[in-house]
Parts: structure tokens; C-alpha cells; sequence
């Protein structure tokens, strides 16, 4: 008999880290991170639970209160939803046990280190709740309780540079709110009914459906942050503290992307044009060149970063145009499994590779005083566990075997010559080159010889260790890529057609 129904799991990854925020939020400074780190090992489990469930018998639906859809709320676990609930709970033991060391060395005028893990975990939820929600509306709230959170985080340092980036994010997040809730208005006005199975089978694909998912797609593109409606997150990113960067480039911006892929994929997918799907290929092409020639031109390091974020960003779009001809009567074609897999093994790869590149930066800036890059010299010799994490993030970025950002990339190449849109190779092979510019640029001045000796003040080892696991993580998603895969082929929606054996039932 199971202690715990495969059924019961999918509250419990809301449940477990908005009690544990409430009990981080009571108690004083020093038991807050203890209690945070022992809320981020139990949402973990949580999580390996749930996948655990998804792989061995398949998506777990869970109805709250007894209430079925359209008057109950679901929640939903697939092969997908798992795959990024997974990476949230790795990437976030790991930047948690960052965030301890750090707050620990730092001087918390502010009380951050207090406020840090109340905030983080609520944001933990949100992103759970992001991940699991069946329902436009709920959707919108816990899109909210993600957006709010991510603010406080971002100016948690109370400086004033972090303050400003902070006011231009929340204001970016709440104009993306209201599209995306005048488009779920329209819906609702519509069909009368909030539920996305309940909502897919309703749908006609006339004007108000198609206007209404145009709303909701520009308010999350503002949310996700895709060239041109980025101009929040450098400044965000690079003001936010090391730990609270690498959750807000690593982690955040998928959660809306996220939500784009399911909307595409699972409800609106009788709207969705040709042109629609270029369209949005087109913004990440632009993403992907922009960002990357703009982190090259930067002379800080967390801008650079931070810039890298808008490029990777746009390698994901490029997934949209590659499976929007499932809509235009093709059927099922060969590619649409490797754009499907491409895609969001490129939403994988670049968590783990900007958290441990995030968190690299932030041990040089600790051990510098500064994150300029002229001020980066010597340190291969001095700090060679952090500067191998950036490398190994480097790597994966830039899409070299056998990082998982190889399998991304190698994937989206496979199908847009199989498709025949074999415009986005080019666009692919030159972000790879100049993501490898800004990435050598770093390695460059890591490598070169001091003129004088620094004193550099010193780091926690777990600091280092945990951009190390991350960097070594990125790595390891391209070398272990079947389970993921096999994680991705739950109720996937793009599978071949199994023809029948000949004598067997049609």
C-alpha cells in the first residue's frame, strides 16, 4: 500500500513551500535559512515524487476540494509539467544553499537574508502553481503571486540602481498581467468556462478567440522578456543580488514561456496561423542576435549576463515556428518530436547554465568588490572551481558537445532542415558564434596575467561548489537525455500515429 496516492502529490508542491514561507516569515533571521533550506529539501522530494509518479503511470490529475471541471479547479501533471517542476527544484535546493553562504558573508542592513526565503519560497509556489493550474483564471492569479514576488526579490539589496530596475520590472509585470487578464475576459465572455480542456473543445478559432489569445500572448511575451519587450530585465537582472539573478534569469522567465508552449499546444492550437508561428520566430531571431551583440558590447559582467538572458531567450521562440505547421493541415511530420524536444531542452540547458553562471559572477564580484570586467585578471589561478562552473556554463550556452545546449540547438537545426525552413539554421549557428564571443571574452580576462597582485576577499567553498554542480549540471542534462525524453513523451503532443498490425483491430 502506497503511503502517498500519486493522486494527493501535485498540492503538495503548492502546499509544502507556502508553509514553509509562512514559518520563514515568523521566525527570526538565523532559523529563517534553516528552515528555508529544510523547505527547499522537502519541495525537492516533493517533486522526485511527482515525476516519479508521471514516469511510471503517466499524467496525475488532481481535482481540489472533489469539484470537478468547469465549477472545480484541476490541477494538471504531465510529462511536461514535470520536466520543468524538476529543474525548478534542482536549480533552487542549489541557489539556496548559494543564498545561505552569501547572506552569511554579506553585511544584512536590510534584513535580506530574513526576507530572502519567505519571498523565494513564495515564489516556489507561484511557479508550481504556474506549472500545474488547468485554469486561465488560476493561471492569472498564481502569474501574480510569480510577478510580485520576483519584484521584491530583485530589490531586496534596497540599493538605489536595484530600486529603479525594480519599479520598471513591476510595471512591465503588471501591464503583461492585465493582457493576459483582458484576454482571459474575452474567453470566459466567450465560452463561459475557465478550465483549458473545457476551453480547447469550446474554441471555434473565429476573431474573439484569436483576439483574445493576441492579448494574452503579448502580456506574457512581456513577462518572458522577448526582444523587444525586454527592456526591464538587463537592468533587473544585473542589480538583483548573485543569488536572486540566477532565480530571475534561470527560472522565472521560463514559467511564462512555459505558459505560452502549453497555450499554443493545448488550447488555442485551432487560432494559431502560419504567420503567427513565423511571427514569433521572427522576435526570437532578432532576440538572439541583439542580446547577443549586446552582451558582447557590455563592460560589466552582470550585464553581460544579463544581456545573454534576451539571446537565449529567443533560441526558445525559435521553436514556435517549427511546430505551428501541425495547425496548417500537415498531420503529423517527422521534425515536430525534435522542435518539441529542441525547444524545451533549450529552456533546460539555459537554467542550469545561467544559475551557475550567475552565481559564478557573484563569487568574483564577492571576492573582487566589483564586477568590472577589467577587474577580472588572474582568476583561473586564484578562484579555478568558479571559473570552471562559468566555463561549463559557457559551454552549454554556446551549444558545444555534449552540454544539453548542444542537444537544444542540435535538435532545432535537425528540424529546420527537415521542415524546410532552413532560415533559422543561420540564425542559430551565428547566436552560437557570438555567444562564444562573450563567453571567451569572460574566459579571456579570467586568464590573463595580473599587473599587480589583488587581495581578494575570501568566498565560502559552498559558494563555489554550488555554481560548480550547477555548471557540471548543464553538462550532465546533454549526456542523461533519456530520461527527460521519456519524461517529454507523457501525453506529448506531438506523437507519431502507431499503425495498426495487419489482421489486427483498425
Amino acid at each position: 500500500m502506497n503511503l502517498i496516492e500519486p493522486a494527493q502529490l501535485p498540492p503538495s508542491l503548492i502546499i509544502v513551500p507556502i508553509l514553509g514561507a509562512l514559518v520563514c516569515f515568523i521566525l527570526p533571521g538565523p532559523w529563517s535559512g534553516r528552515v528555508g533550506l529544510l523547505t527547499s529539501a522537502l519541495t525537492v522530494v516533493a517533486a522526485g515524487l511527482s515525476t516519479w509518479a508521471v514516469l511510471a503511470e503517466g499524467s496525475q490529475r488532481h481535482e481540489l476540494g472533489g469539484w470537478a471541471a468547469p465549477l472545480g479547479i484541476n490541477l494538471y501533471l504531465d510529462g511536461l509539467a514535470a520536466v520543468f517542476i524538476a529543474m525548478v527544484a534542482i536549480i533552487g535546493l542549489l541557489v539556496g544553499i548559494y543564498a545561505r553562504s552569501f547572506y552569511a558573508t554579506e553585511s544584512d542592513q536590510h534584513g535580506t537574508n530574513a526576507l530572502y526565503w519567505p519571498l523565494w519560497l513564495t515564489l516556489w509556489a507561484g511557479m508550481n502553481g504556474l506549472f500545474l493550474s488547468a485554469d486561465l483564471f488560476n493561471l492569472y492569479v498564481v502569474i501574480e503571486v510569480v510577478g510580485l514576488s520576483a519584484v521584491a526579490l530583485a530589490i531586496l539589496s534596497g540599493k538605489p540602481p536595484a530600486l529603479l530596475a525594480g519599479l520598471r520590472y513591476l510595471l512591465a509585470a503588471i501591464v503583461g498581467s492585465m493582457a493576459y487578464l483582458m484576454g482571459v475576459a474575452l474567453i470566459y465572455a466567450e465560452v463561459g468556462a475557465l478550465d483549458l480542456t473545457v476551453v480547447a473543445e469550446a474554441l471555434d478559432g473565429g476573431l474573439v478567440p484569436r483576439v483574445a489569445f493576441g492579448l494574452m500572448l503579448a502580456g506574457l511575451m512581456v513577462k518572458t522578456a522577448l526582444s523587444p519587450l525586454h527592456f526591464w530585465l538587463p537592468a533587473a537582472h544585473s542589480a538583483a543580488q548573485p543569488p536572486v539573478s540566477a532565480l530571475l534569469s534561470a527560472l522565472v522567465v521560463k514559467g511564462t514561456f512555459y505558459l505560452i508552449l502549453r497555450l499554443w499546444v493545448d488550447v488555442f492550437e485551432g487560432s494559431i496561423t502560419y504567420a503567427m508561428g513565423q511571427f514569433l520566430g521572427a522576435l526570437g531571431a532578432i532576440a538572439v542576435l541583439w542580446g547577443s551583440y549586446q552582451a558582447i558590447r557590455q563592460s560589466r559582467l552582470k550585464l553581460v549576463v544579463a544581456h545573454s538572458t534576451v539571446g537565449q531567450i529567443g533560441f526558445m521562440f525559435l521553436l514556435f515556428p517549427l511546430i505551428t505547421v501541425a495547425y496548417e493541415g500537415w498531420g503529423y511530420a517527422p521534425w515536430l518530436a525534435a522542435a518539441w524536444t529542441g525547444g524545451i531542452y533549450q529552456a533546460l540547458a539555459h537554467g542550469f547554465a545561467k544559475a551557475a553562471m550567475f552565481l559564478a559572477v557573484g563569487v568574483y564580484v564577492l571576492a573582487v568588490g566589483n564586477d568590472e570586467k577589467d577587474s577580472m585578471v588572474d582568476l583561473v589561478a586564484r578562484l579555478p572551481m568558479t571559473t570552471f562552473a562559468l566555463a561549463l556554463a559557457g559551454v552549454s550556452l554556446i551549444g558545444l558537445p555534449p552540454s544539453g545546449g548542444f542537444v537544444a540547438k542540435w535538435m532545432l537545426l535537425k528540424a529546420a532542415f527537415s521542415s524546410g525552413q532552413w532560415w533559422w539554421a543561420p540564425v542559430i549557428v551565428l547566436g552560437s558564434f557570438l555567444t562564444a564571443g562573450y563567453v571567451f571574452m569572460i574566459l579571456r580576462q579570467a586568464f590573463a596575467p595580473a599587473r599587480e597582485k589583488l587581495q581578494l576577499r575570501p568566498v565560502p567553498r559552498a559558494m563555489e561548489v554550488t555554481a560548480l554542480l550547477l555548471g557540471v549540471g548543464s553538462i550532465l542534462i546533454g549526456l542523461r537525455a533519456e530520461e527527460v525524453l521519456l519524461l517529454l513523451d507523457v501525453d506529448a503532443p506531438f506523437e507519431e500515429p502507431v499503425e495498426p498490425e495487419e489482421g489486427g483491430a483498425p
